[in-house]
């Protein structure tokens, strides 16, 4: 039915924007989810019977808002925050109803009260994925390496500091460089969360590469990713995640091929890439440059930089790549940059001083991390460490969650 599928595309591509455009003006955003499912609940009832509205957006902020104006009366809230709502409604009736660019703007501002310090930062990256781009607690603890019932036990506490202590982020506030750029990693962070998780959503679907209209949760991150660019313009950590999704993204279509199997990024045909995304990203990793000053977003898109330039040249510049490594993990030691990093020296220098590299790792740290089996089951492999290598691409297999991925360590397996 036409109605129930404009109502599952709204909830996909505009979930993030509706619920931050009611949260910063409400500031309870568990009370904003109930009333935002509600609108939804609501839609698929009426549309069938009513048709769809001209703005559906618009018409599920206003369904949203009567349902908090019910909860905020029969809750009997304090004298100031039921004008402001019924004000926000009464506006809903006027032709100026929000339009997507408002809408977009209260996106960033939400992220930005989810970054207060009043928040925990531990929190904040993962209350941005789920308040902002309507990511559910399980795939939010998953990215965390954490239990779901954990990780939504936290979220639920940050939030509930938000309501209670009424935390916001006022347009006075973007007067305070000092405050914008207090918050503004744990901004970068959750819009680079983003663009991970959905990276591989899309993956093999048949979308040109570089179309990131309804892009799910990597679209959504590269538009934020630009909302910030106006925001902070001439930051450069910002230029530098853009730089890095928008190379990220050229090379979507390349990492699977016509049957739908993974193509690593070393094996992929350039001719698949989108050298429009690529450009764009070079322009934005060239403003980064010129800032004078440097970061993690944009080592990481210089590093996918030199990956590009196989489009031009026909070869990868392994020790490039593992110099910027090591300017990485001296900027941000991470577990996946020191993963990486092994892997670029292995490619440069040679498996064996690659598998020193990835031995130095505490185990501790690495038993659920898929990247490090893959790569371990690939050195192991090189060095004609058979047992070894089978038992990497074991563990590797057991904790891929890409069917594609699977399959292709699947026959590396099956090589040994």
């Amino acid at each position: 039915m036409e109605s129930h599928r404009i109502v599952e595309q709204t909830a996909r591509e505009a979930y993030g924007r509706l619920l931050s455009y009611l949260t910063v003006h409400w500031r309870n955003p568990q009370d904003v989810e109930d009333a935002l499912g509600d609108a939804f609940l609501s839609a698929l009832e009426a549309w069938p019977k009513t048709g769809i509205p001209d703005k559906p957006e618009a018409w599920l902020v206003t369904i949203a808002r009567r349902r908090l104006i019910d909860r905020a009366r029969r809750g009997r809230v304090s004298a100031e925050a039921l004008p402001t709502l019924l004000a926000m409604s009464e506006r809903a009736g006027h032709s100026s109803a929000p339009s997507g660019a408002e809408l977009q703007d209260e996106r960033l501002a939400m992220m930005l009260l989810c970054a207060h310090p009043a928040i925990d930062p531990a929190m904040r990256t993962p209350l941005m994925l789920q308040t902002v781009l309507g990511m559910d607690a399980a795939r939010i603890a998953s990215a965390f390496i954490v239990k779901p019932a954990t990780m939504g036990q936290r979220l639920t506490r940050a939030k509930a500091k938000i309501r209670a202590e009424r935390l916001t982020f006022e347009a006075a506030d973007a007067e305070d460089a000092a405050e914008i750029a207090a918050r503004l990693d744990s901004v970068l962070e959750a819009v680079y969360a983003a663009y991970g998780s959905g990276w591989g959503e899309e993956a093999g679907t048949g979308a040109p590469a570089g179309s990131l209209a309804g892009g799910g949760l990597s679209g959504e991150a590269i538009e934020l990713g630009r909302l910030l660019l106006q925001f902070v313009p001439g930051e450069a950590e910002v230029y530098g995640l853009l730089a890095l999704m928008l190379h990220c993204e050229a090379r979507r279509e390349a990492r699977h091929d016509e049957a739908g199997e993974y193509v690593p990024l070393s094996e992929q045909d350039c001719a698949g890439w989108d050298r429009g995304l690529i450009a764009e990203a070079e322009r934005f990793l060239h403003a980064a440059a010129h800032a004078g000053r440097i970061g993690r977003f944009q080592l990481m898109a210089a590093i996918q930089s030199v990956h590009a330039q196989r489009l031009r040249t026909g070869r990868t510049e392994w020790e490039a790549i593992a110099q910027l490594y090591e300017g990485l993990v001296s900027v941000r030691p991470t577990l996946g940059a020191y993963v990486s990093r092994a892997a670029a020296v292995a490619e440069a220098y040679g498996p064996d001083r690659g598998m020193v590299l990835l031995a130095s790792i505490p185990s501790g740290e690495v038993a659920s991390y898929q990247p490090y089996w893959a790569l371990a089951g690939h050195l192991y492999a090189r060095l004609h460490r058979l047992d070894e290598a089978r038992s990497a691409y074991g563990r590797a297999i057991g904790l891929s969650a890409d069917e594609a991925v699977r399959r292709f360590l699947s026959r590396r397996l099956a090589e040994l």
